[in-house]
């Protein structure tokens, strides 16, 4: 009883402190106190199934023994539970909200986590917080005479020890029923067939599982979440069944490559269900190589040429003149002024930038099954006989990204391997060797290619522009500190790369692109914080490409057919992005935030789609990111929306984003 009380006042004291640090996020409206409300019941759930164990072993402990269990569960109980609510804290100032995939999978690397925790935060400190939290918890206890009765009542206890257990198994019977039932009527409804006791209670918690708060303020959302709850949802849903949680449409392939074919992708009109686009070329074209630096975490609003006031937190990073490199090479490429990130993290990024897919719900592409063999920027360039690498300061295995280059047409040069090849690291972190250091054996790998001949791709990650923020001295001014530093020593870095690349024999025959992978943050009040997506793209190529702006709305995942229409190659691939620079493009941009995935029109058209089987639209400033709720539905940008997403993910599914090459 006291760990569950324990438990409760924890919960408690910590959605009031996120209320108070998002004060000016909140509705205040009886939303607001509704979620405070919805997450004090939430909190009284887990606090019964956290505790369930210790009451289950109570029923069998002999009463006379009870003293030392009691002692030892209440200090790991006690110190587990404040461990778990400081987590939040620092998850909730990393991310704005309450744990959710991103923790989940950050379970599974360790390593770094641990290694960024460490140098981010101070742990003893920490360690400190989380003592005093639980002592600070029994004290109260002990003040009000709650211990002392406990272990009276515990040791004087005759009632039949048969009550106890039926009490404290009840709820959890009645909790296996309703899964049951649930998961029954689920299964009726998608399949005719029977489904066993297993599948439908499997399917059952699913659903009872599934569900989140949900208000039109976000905020008011994440305050009425418990954070255990959450995690364990995010845990046990982590890959969504589409056409379960999101609005579908019968025959939406076909329909998806109707929309593709309006963009300008040569499709096959006998065959409607593939989006295998074969695209000519131009004879005689050179092969040009390109180097890719996708760059950690970069915002429009952090360069100088962008202009951009952060409306959130009215800091205007543009007058700090951290990007000196960038805006110099913003004059100087074609440089995409309206790009928006798909997603919220480096993986979504990437599956973005090289399989030129919208972000499905669940995980990234990148660490599901069936990423084998896929149709990306690389096996295209591989088929023309260029030589392709994924260049990584850290070490690969982080996001089954090492699995997923290489299992699609890219050689890895992570931090592992290039030791291995006797490379060096000259400064590095808890996310591997420095942005310096990559660049420096991109150069090598570049050098290596042109001697041999051949073209080369290379598929830059940074790492420093992230938590901790640390970089070698002597390269930025002393005074910049935390991310303004992350930006100003990245740009530097790329800054020095392309000087030194500009003294290679290999330069003038060199595509650059610069884009981010996703931006620094989008936590906000509003449903979807569009504002936050705008990421810079310039493709530089002094002397084969002239400099321009490119005004029209775009995604991540158009850069693919964009850079391959600006190559003139001869290419087949099955892309969902189109050719911005072709001809009759129709633009239309592509936001996620975890669960909610979002089709963005240059009249400020939002569609939202979301579980369960919801559409929002809204009317969107493109300027300042604010939305209007609209209350008729527009159902041509509804239709879209559920054809990239759904059409994407059918494809996937059934293998219809295969590499036409294998």
């Amino acid at each position: 009883m006291l760990l569950a009380l324990t438990y409760v006042l924890l919960g408690s004291l910590l959605r009031l402190g996120f209320l108070v640090a998002s004060a000016g996020g909140v509705s205040w409206g009886l939303a607001t106190f509704g979620a405070l409300f919805v997450g004090f019941a939430f909190d009284v759930v887990m606090a019964w199934f956290l505790t369930l164990p210790l009451g289950l072993l109570a029923t069998i402990w002999p009463t006379r023994f009870w003293r030392f269990p009691l002692v030892v569960a209440w200090t790991f109980g006690a110190f587990l539970f404040s461990f778990w609510k400081i987590s939040e804290i620092l998850f909730w100032e990393e991310f704005g909200v309450r744990f959710n995939f991103i923790a989940v999978d950050y379970l599974v690397y360790t390593t770094e986590v641990v290694k960024n925790i460490k140098e981010s935060y101070n742990l003893p400190l920490i360690a400190a917080a989380v003592a005093l939290l639980a002592f600070g918890a029994y004290m109260l206890w002990r003040r009000l005479g709650l211990t002392a009765a406990w272990h009276a009542g515990a040791a004087t206890d005759t009632s039949p020890r048969w009550r106890t257990l039926v009490g404290l198994l009840a709820p959890f019977i009645l909790l296996l029923g309703v899964a049951y039932a649930t998961g029954r009527h689920d299964l009726k409804v998608a399949s005719p067939i029977h489904s066993s006791f297993g599948e439908r209670l499997t399917a059952g918690l699913r659903h009872m599982g599934d569900p989140q708060p949900s208000w039109a303020n976000s905020y008011d959302t994440e305050i009425a979440k418990n954070g255990e709850y959450a995690f364990l949802a995010a845990f046990w849903a982590n890959q969504l069944d589409w056409k379960r949680f999101y609005p579908s449409r019968d025959g939406v392939v076909s329909e998806l490559a109707a929309r593709l074919s309006q963009q300008g992708a040569p499709l096959d009109p006998s065959k409607p269900s593939d989006i295998l686009r074969k695209v000519a070329g131009t004879p005689g074209a050179r092969k040009l190589n390109v180097i890719q630096i996708t760059v950690e975490s970069l915002s429009a609003k952090f360069l100088g040429c962008y202009g951009v006031n952060d409306e959130e937190d009215r800091t205007d990073y543009g007058k700090f003149g951290l990007t000196p490199n960038l805006d110099r090479i913003s004059q100087e490429s074609l440089w995409f002024t309206h790009c928006y990130a798909g997603g919220t993290r480096t993986v979504r990024g990437m599956e973005a930038l090289t399989l030129s897919i919208p972000p499905i719900p669940g995980q990234s592409v990148l660490r599901r099954k069936g990423c084998e063999n896929l149709s990306t920027l690389g096996s295209a360039l591989a088929a023309q006989g260029y030589d392709t690498a994924f260049i990584y300061g850290g070490d690969g295995f982080f996001d089954n990204m090492s699995y997923f280059f290489g299992a699609n047409g890219y050689r890895i040069v992570d931090q592992p391997a290039a030791l291995k090849a006797g490379r060096s690291v000259s400064f590095g972190n808890a996310w591997g060797a420095c942005d310096e250091d990559a660049f420096n054996w991109s150069m090598a790998e570049a050098d290596e290619a042109h001697a041999a001949g051949k073209p080369f791709h290379h598929f830059i990650m940074t790492t420093s522009n992230h938590r901790p923020y640390t970089w070698p001295a002597g390269k930025i001014r002393p005074e910049l500190r935390d991310r303004p530093g992350g930006v100003a020593y990245t740009d530097y870095a790329i800054g020095a790369f392309l000087r030194q690349a500009a003294a290679k024999p290999w330069f003038k025959d060199t595509v650059f692109v610069i884009v981010a992978d996703h931006c620094a943050s989008v936590a906000g009040k509003r449903e979807l914080e569009i504002k936050k997506y705008e990421i810079p793209l310039f493709i530089w190529a002094p002397g084969l490409l002239p400099a321009r702006k490119v005004d029209a709305m775009m995604s991540q995942i158009d850069l693919v057919p964009t850079l391959l229409g600006l190559l003139k190659l001869p290419y087949a691939g099955r892309f969902v992005g189109a050719d911005v620079l072709a001809p009759g493009y129709r633009p239309r941009a592509f936001i996620s935030n975890y669960q909610k995935v979002a089709v963005l029109r240059p009249d400020g058209l939002l569609t939202v789609l979301k579980p369960v089987r919801q559409v929002a639209q809204f009317r969107a400033d493109l300027a300042t990111g604010t939305l209007a709720p609209l209350t008729s539905l527009d159902a041509d940008a509804a239709a879209e929306a559920i054809q990239y997403y759904q059409g994407t993910d059918e494809l996937f599914n059934r293998g219809g984003l295969a590499n036409p090459a294998r």
